[in-house]
């Protein structure tokens, strides 16, 4: 697990740290510093912070760092429960193709070395340069390296996580905390499910490259607690109406 003080360093001038300490009503010595220490403010105030405050500390935390705050995983694993659209099949087999390992893999990744090629022939300068043909072709293969470097790396990361997301015992299923290993036998249904919960375990730790992680951790809809608080927010209203 990443320890307490594996912070981002930062100047002052990169995150609005008086704007935030002010509507905290904090002097502004106050430590932890959100600029010099935010993964240890957030710990002490994420829940206190509006969300156009909070979006201001994706500058200077990562997904990983947030990772080790319990608030943020659950959100992330609401997020994923209300089935957002990049975490569809389809969808998520073209962004993420290097952690595909269905039948199709190569015709993907290809497909995705395919798209460089024709870029580089149809969009760089025009396609009137001599060298066009080359760079497409050395454009595709890095496409196909960039994919196996990916895939290596966050299969890495997976093997290195020490933790998993705080989650009520009504979020898992015996399918997921028994995941199936890619075997010959394995059916494409089963591919498909396994496919998508590398991923999505992926984007809980923090590990998951291209996702919108500020549509989870910052938005207080995703927190447990969110319907029940609008519940309670739509009687008051409805009281005062009366």
């Amino acid at each position: 697990m990443a320890s307490t003080s594996e912070s981002t360093s930062v100047s002052p001038s990169t995150i609005p740290h008086q704007s935030i300490l002010s509507y905290l009503g904090l002097p502004a010595d106050y430590k932890p510093s959100p600029a010099d220490d935010p993964i240890e403010f957030l710990r002490r105030h994420y829940r206190e912070l509006p969300e156009h405050l909070l979006i201001r500390f994706s500058a200077v935390t990562s997904p990983k760092q947030r990772t080790t705050l319990p608030a943020i995983r659950n959100r992330r694993l609401k997020y994923l429960d209300s089935s957002p659209p990049d975490f569809r099949f389809e969808a998520a087999r073209n962004t993420w193709a290097s952690l595909w390992e269905g039948q199709d893999h190569r015709v993907v990744v290809g497909r995705l070395a395919d798209e460089e090629k024709t870029w580089a022939k149809n969009e760089f300068l025009s396609g009137q340069t001599k060298h066009v043909g080359k760079l497409g072709n050395l454009l595709g293969g890095y496409e196909e390296e960039r994919q196996a470097e990916r895939s290596r790396a966050l299969r890495r990361n997976a093997q290195e996580a020490e933790f998993v997301p705080e989650e009520d015992e009504s979020d898992s299923s015996d399918e997921e905390s028994s995941p199936l290993p890619p075997t010959e036998l394995e059916t494409p249904d089963q591919a498909k499910s396994r496919f998508l919960r590398v991923i999505k375990e992926q984007f809980i730790y923090g590990q998951l490259e291209d996702a919108d992680y500020d549509a989870a951790d910052w938005n207080e809809q995703w927190d447990v607690d969110h319907d029940r608080d609008a519940e309670e927010r739509w009687f008051d209203d409805d009281a005062d109406d009366e």
